[in-house]
């Protein structure tokens, strides 16, 4: 019976202990998005208007009545987060006229769906914009396994690009 709990112990045990990867720090990635000297980090107050349209794009409302961001020369860095399954799912994301430049998943906490995290999922995000209905201007193909990390991803980049609008009043406001 020992032997039995034993077994299964060690079988549960590395499920319980993955997640919580940082494949990059926001520092170390503020430093690439850059190119070594990251402007000082400002804050976007998020208006009644804003709130409603990230509450479309997340489908649950922003916790938060601002956002951290850093913006230099009509480049703007992001760090966001959102739950995939059950634990957040840390992004940084690079915005520059009116585009997602590229995207890093920081820091994964989920034990499932880590894959979202590699070049060949994170490279279609490149040069999206979004469209009038706060939609991506292009589809992305999903990952077998990993819907909710998609998901969580895709609403980020979603995310990043309307809070760029505001910020570089791109949409004249």
């Amino acid at each position: 019976m020992y032997r039995y709990f034993l077994f299964v112990f060690l079988l549960i045990c590395p499920i319980v202990m993955a997640g919580d990867e940082v494949y990059q720090s926001p520092k170390s990635f503020l430093i690439e998005a850059f190119s070594g000297d990251p402007p000082a980090p400002s804050m976007l107050w998020l208006t009644p208007k804003l709130k409603e349209d990230a509450r479309t794009i997340l489908a649950h409302a922003y916790i938060g009545l601002r956002v951290r961001y850093w913006l230099r020369g009509g480049r703007s860095a992001w760090v966001l987060e959102e739950i995939g399954k059950e634990k957040p799912i840390t992004v940084g994301l690079v915005v520059e006229a009116d585009r997602l430049e590229y995207l890093r998943v920081l820091v994964f906490r989920e034990s499932r769906g880590w894959e979202v995290r590699h070049g060949f999922f994170t490279e279609q995000f490149a040069r999206t914009r979004l469209d009038s209905d706060l939609s991506l201007d292009k589809d992305i193909d999903g990952i077998s396994g990993a819907t909710l990390s998609v998901r969580a991803l895709t609403k980020l980049a979603r995310l990043a690009l309307l809070f760029h609008r505001q910020v570089s009043n791109v949409d004249g406001s």
